[in-house]
């Protein structure tokens, strides 16, 4: 695999373009949200952050569920990328724990900003533009939350509901795009 379109159009197929990951995603958002409102903020954040642990392993699960590997071709070159990425996610997380310690309110629009971030590099890696889209509506909605300081459980329905909207978006027309009788391709979704 020597082109960086071959690379992406490997990884968009492997896992479905990333949407069930971010659906996975958006479920540990939502029942973080739901543990803020019914036991506590602080347990809301270790939900989050606990979570996020099984966000790759459901997201896979759900990719081969939808009929699809759930992996990359071995050599891909974009492994390294993926892998970088979830390094520096990572590394970002104490980040947003600390914020947490000064202002609980501050947690979740920080994580919104870091998956934000995260996001950008998922353009390059799948080689879809919407992920640009997805990442800077999930960076202004951190930024927006965090300077309102609104409640844990807000920001936590919040960054759910922009990540299931785009999940399911992206979900929807990379199987429309994969399909046999298909007029799209699905390199359509670039």
């Amino acid at each position: 695999m020597d082109k960086l379109s071959d690379a992406q159009a490997d990884m968009r197929l492997g896992y479905l373009c990333g949407a069930p990951g971010m659906l996975a995603s958006a479920a540990t958002w939502l029942v973080a949200s739901v543990v803020a409102s019914q036991v506590s903020s602080r347990t809301a954040v270790w939900t989050l952050l606990v979570g996020g642990m099984f966000i790759h392993p459901v997201g896979i699960v759900l990719a081969k569920i939808l009929g699809r590997s759930g992996k990359h071709t071995p050599g891909n070159p974009l492994s390294s990328l993926a892998a970088a990425n979830t390094c520096w996610l990572i590394l970002s997380l104490p980040l947003a724990y600390a914020v947490s310690l000064l202002r609980i309110e501050w947690f979740f629009p920080a994580m919104l900003l870091i998956i934000g971030g995260r996001y950008l590099t998922f353009a390059p890696l799948y080689g879809m533009r919407i992920y640009w889209v997805c990442g800077g509506a999930l960076a202004l909605a951190g930024c927006l939350l965090g300077r309102a300081q609104v409640q844990p459980a807000f920001s936590a329905v919040i960054g759910a509901a922009i990540e299931a909207c785009f999940g399911a978006f992206i979900l929807f027309a990379a199987r429309r795009a994969m399909r046999p009788n298909s007029s799209l391709r699905t390199d359509a979704l670039t």
